[in-house]
């Protein structure tokens, strides 16, 4: 069974948990290595050289990685002006950000050397890290629309197609919890079209996004649990 109150970090000997802790990797691998919507199982294995985990069967190859969904910026140099004088309210974020229900799989092997799904989000100005736009942008993909992230998600669009559609998707991350009743996404802040960067305007910005992403975390958690319990 799964604990949901597990700290990465906690196994982590002080490097990225996405990459040193042993327990998330075990929890991915057993979470995530299950049937797909076509019917196919998904299987995973943490025994192939240089990869975090790997499937390989009639679907295709995929190396995967671990990627953190939540990002409280308490270490950015650039949101230090907004984070000082919040820091508890970043450290709680930090805290409920550790926990499993804020981890996720990506394609992690480079194609023509260029990025990832985790670096490209992670870099690109109009995401700024943040997993609501990045679903958006997921969301986009299977509508056949277009987003700041149109290019990396169509590099791996193989990976995507395994869930079929965008429900998909979202039933096999369990990620059901940061949709509305109409499926479309609760954004932790105002959205206005990828029509501007991201950005935290004032502290109360910021305590609507850590409220935003910690229920959505909370939330997601309980959901996993619930899922361990019908599947041990």
């Amino acid at each position: 069974m799964i604990d949901i109150g597990f700290k990465t970090y906690m196994d982590a000997g002080g490097g990225d948990p996405d990459a040193t802790s042993k327990t998330l990797k075990a929890y991915h691998q057993y979470l995530w290595s299950k049937e797909l919507p076509s019917g196919k199982y998904f299987h995973l294995m943490d025994t192939v050289p240089n990869a975090y985990l790997y499937h390989e069967s009639e679907l295709g190859k995929y190396y995967l990685g671990s990627d953190a969904i939540t990002h409280s910026y308490r270490n950015q140099k650039s949101k230090q002006w907004l984070i000082e004088p919040m820091r508890e309210a970043a450290n709680e974020l930090f805290e409920i950000g550790s926990t499993i229900g804020a981890y996720l799989l990506f394609p992690n092997k480079q194609i023509e050397r260029r990025p990832t799904m985790n670096q490209a989000r992670g870099v690109h100005s109009f995401i700024d890290d943040r997993f609501d736009l990045t679903l958006e942008c997921i969301r986009r993909h299977y509508s056949g629309g277009v987003s700041p992230l149109s290019e990396v998600i169509k590099r791996y669009a193989d990976f995507f197609a395994l869930f079929q559609d965008f429900q998909g998707y979202v039933d096999f991350f369990l990620l059901h919890d940061l949709l509305d009743s109409r499926q479309h996404i609760k954004f932790y802040l105002a959205f206005d079209d990828f029509s501007s960067k991201p950005k935290f305007n004032s502290s109360k910005d910021y305590l609507l996004y850590k409220e935003g992403v910690s229920s959505f975390i909370e939330s997601r958690n309980q959901r996993i649990l619930s899922w361990c319990k019908q599947h041990v």
